[in-house]
C-alpha cells in the first residue's frame, strides 16, 4: 500500500479519483491518519448527493463520521491501480536488493524509481509521470 503521503502528493500533483467498491482511503487531519478504510456496497459508500460525492458509514463502528465529503477522504490506490495508470509506460517491476524497481519509458526516455514496496515503485512513478505531463 502506498504511504499517505505519496497519496497525498499524488492527488495535489492532478490525480483524479472515481471511488469504486474495494477502494482504499484515509481521512487525515481528524485524528484518523492511521486508518484505512475500504469502500464496500454494504457499510462504507458512495452517495452521490446534489452538492457532490459523500463518502456514508452505514451502521458500521465509524458510526461518529457519518458521513464525509470525497474531497476530505484521500484514495490510496492499490499496486494494481497504479501499474493501470501507468499505463503503455509501464516496463517492468523487478527486485531490487531489500525493495522494488519500477521502470517506465516516455518519450523513448527511461526512468526507474526505487522503493521498498512495489506500490511505493509505482506511485513514484505515476508522480513522475503525472508532474513531467503538466
Amino acid at each position: 500500500m502506498i504511504s499517505l503521503d505519496l497519496a497525498v502528493r499524488l492527488r495535489e500533483a492532478g490525480l483524479t479519483w472515481k471511488p469504486a467498491a474495494g477502494d482504499r482511503f484515509a481521512i487525515p487531519d481528524r485524528d484518523l491518519d492511521d486508518d484505512v478504510f475500504v469502500l464496500s456496497n454494504m457499510t462504507i459508500e458512495v452517495h452521490e448527493l446534489p452538492e457532490g460525492q459523500v463518502i456514508g458509514f452505514n451502521g458500521t463502528t465509524e458510526w461518529a463520521l457519518d458521513d464525509v465529503e470525497k474531497d476530505e477522504a484521500i484514495w490510496l490506490p492499490r499496486e494494481d491501480q497504479l501499474r493501470e495508470l501507468l499505463g503503455g509506460t509501464f516496463r517492468r517491476l523487478e527486485r531490487d536488493g531489500a525493495g522494488y524497481r519500477a521502470t517506465i519509458e516516455v518519450l523513448g526516455a527511461t526512468h526507474e524509481f526505487t522503493a521498498l514496496e512495489p506500490a511505493e515503485a509505482y506511485g513514484a512513478a505515476l508522480l513522475h509521470l503525472i508532474e513531467t505531463a503538466r
